[in-house]
């Protein structure tokens, strides 16, 4: 199944569902599908006109794959522009993945202030992909894409705080606008910036990741190529603060994300 069918297959049939083999990432499902298929779910609690502005996600868990998973949803307060909601999904009674959003409406204000413009980086043509290889990359690299041009691949000994390139997906059906659930996706799919720094494999995942989208969200489409550049600017103690951004292929920023990374190496 690719991304759209997973997100369609819990807009309609929302509990019991399962993650399919082939979206794993080590020994759990691939975090930026568990923090989608959460936030769909909440989406359909809240009025159209409320988009998505926040999420904090935190991965209590592993998302087991091939068993199924049911989701709660609960409203906590839903106000004149805004509303709170917090999103779980829950395997065999146990919460693995945990997300709080904030939806708001858009209003008047007197304030503007534009975003920066993408960094320079090699274009997505120019940059080097990491392929799919099976038993060697995690299963869900064989659904999205990543290139670099920043920065070094996992496990290279690379010290450079910061990393990036191109992300896009590689098995959507056709071509459809992308919306919050894909960026999810996308921005989740770029392991750790403090993995370059390791000469050799080690494990390591997202502890709690809060990410915000800017509304509405710039115009592009799962065919498309988006640019990601992550800086670390703290780590210790197997704990890495990472800061990122993504933009659209015209430079138009989407989204900015905050992540706490463990890693044990």
């Amino acid at each position: 199944m690719n991304f759209s069918e997973l997100l369609q297959k819990v807009r309609t049939s929302p509990n019991g569902m399962v993650v399919p083999d082939g979206w794993g990432q080590g020994r759990a499902a691939f975090g930026g599908l568990a923090a989608a298929l959460v936030y769909e779910a909440m989406r359909a609690r809240v009025p159209a006109d409320r988009p998505v502005r926040s999420l904090a996600i935190t991965f209590v868990g592993p998302m087991a794959l091939e068993t199924p998973v049911d989701f709660e949803v609960e409203v906590l307060r839903e106000g004149k522009s805004v509303s709170q909601v917090s999103g779980r999904a829950l395997q065999q009674g146990q919460v693995v993945t945990l997300v709080q959003g904030s939806f708001g409406a858009s209003r008047d204000s007197l304030i503007r202030v534009d975003a920066e413009p993408a960094p320079e980086m090699k274009s997505a043509a120019e940059a080097m992909e990491l392929p799919y290889v099976k038993g060697v990359t995690p299963d869900f690299t064989q659904h999205l894409a990543m290139r670099w041009a920043v920065g070094g691949m996992p496990f290279t000994n690379t010290p450079r705080r910061r990393m990036g390139g191109w992300v896009g997906f590689r098995t959507e059906a056709g071509e459809r606008p992308v919306d919050e659930s894909d960026l999810l996706a996308l921005v989740d799919a770029w392991p750790p910036a403090t993995l370059p720094y390791l000469r050799r494999p080690a494990p390591g995942s997202s502890l709690t990741w809060t990410i915000e989208f800017v509304q509405p969200v710039p115009r592009a489409t799962t065919r498309d190529w988006f640019q990601y550049l992550a800086e670390v600017e703290h780590s210790r103690d197997g704990y890495g603060h990472i800061a990122a951004r993504l933009w659209s292929p015209d430079g138009e920023l989407m989204a900015l994300s905050r992540q706490v990374a463990t890693v044990f190496g």
